[in-house]
């Protein structure tokens, strides 16, 4: 079997919302001209911002990342023996946020092991992201067919087409965690609906654990978060002509216990104005008033059962780290 890449024509779906002005300007608009001030944490994802994420994935200080592949690379056998049906149909591995798969490939060399047709669909807001995924994929495993998916799954989930096989939708890098709780279970819902009886859910989360050990995550001593927090200003003066003064903000990670979240803050170092010019908007910060830019919310296992079976999945299994830091976990639609 061929390798098939059906990029459908990358530059047709750019035009989905997350690529285009009038997501950033509508983003700015709702998000600065109120208090607490936020901003979006898709906007970090610009080429720049992709890069600079797969820096922060090889930090010492942030574990999620090294912890779920060795989940992977210790477990894969099981995982693909329990999310697949033991049959000879196809298998279809959906991947909500595939950022460059170097993780999923771990997987899918484990479902050629056992399945003649393996078929990947990647989705992924950053075409940059995603053709690296696929080069990937296509030179480690040349047997299978890959189907990538520019979209915004948040706001516009991928529309699956008829397979005669089995599909595993497949949720990892604790993105989930970056959600407001309805909004996860929204994400999941939508996801439900386009699986049929019997498909999968394979979901990593990040668990509870110290204080210090979390915050050092989204603070590495290097810079590289702070860095990747403050492109989303560089982003806005680039695209949208805004003059912010990055020298003039300050990243700052911070552990809200009550809401079981590490939040991502741009902090404005002193009074100061900032305008917009193509969102006609301008915005004057006080001194030490932040933009909340991105959560992080850490789960227990109780945490990731209910929000499973509220979503519509039955849990079936999970596999963690010797430390019990994070964990892969298997649901079947109900």
């Amino acid at each position: 079997m061929n390798t098939t890449i059906d990029f459908q024509t990358l530059e047709e779906k750019q035009l989905c919302p997350l690529n285009t002005r009038e997501a950033l300007i509508y983003e700015v608009r709702r998000g600065l001209l109120k208090r607490p001030r936020s901003l979006v944490p898709w906007m970090f994802y610009d080429a720049q911002g992709s890069r600079l994420f797969e820096r922060i994935t090889t930090l010492p200080e942030y574990y999620p990342t090294r912890t779920e592949r060795d989940i992977f690379e210790n477990h894969a056998e099981a995982i693909v023996a329990a999310a697949c049906s033991r049959n000879s149909r196809p298998v279809r591995l959906l991947e909500l946020g595939a950022g460059t798969a170097t993780k999923t490939a771990i997987l899918l060399n484990a479902m050629t092991r056992v399945r003649t047709e393996v078929t990947y669909v990647p989705v992924d807001v950053s075409s940059t992201a995603l053709e690296e995924a696929c080069d990937s994929i296509a030179c480690l495993l040349p047997d299978v067919q890959i189907q990538p998916m520019v979209a915004n799954y948040v706001a516009d989930p991928p529309r699956l087409e008829w397979f005669e096989g089995n599909t595993l939708a497949m949720y990892i890098g604790s993105s989930i965690g970056n959600f407001l709780p309805e909004e996860a279970r929204t994400i999941l819902r939508n996801l439900r609906s386009q699986l049929r009886p019997g498909d999968g859910l394979l979901l990593g989360t990040d668990l509870v654990k110290d204080e210090a050990t979390l915050v050092q995550a989204y603070d590495d001593k290097d810079g590289v978060t702070a860095a990747f927090n403050l492109n989303i200003l560089h982003r806005l003066n680039r695209e949208l002509g805004a003059d912010f003064d990055t020298c003039c903000f300050r990243h700052r990670a911070r552990w809200n216990r009550a809401e079981s979240r590490i939040e991502m803050h741009l902090e404005s170092t002193r009074d100061q104005r900032v305008d917009i010019p193509a969102a006609q908007v301008g915005v004057q910060f006080a001194a030490f008033e932040s933009i909340h830019t991105e959560n992080s919310y850490k789960f227990t296992r109780a945490g990731i059962r209910g929000l499973l079976e509220d979503s519509g999945f039955c849990f079936e299994g999970a596999w963690t780290d010797r430390r019990g830091w994070y964990a892969v976990t298997l649901a079947r639609v109900a």
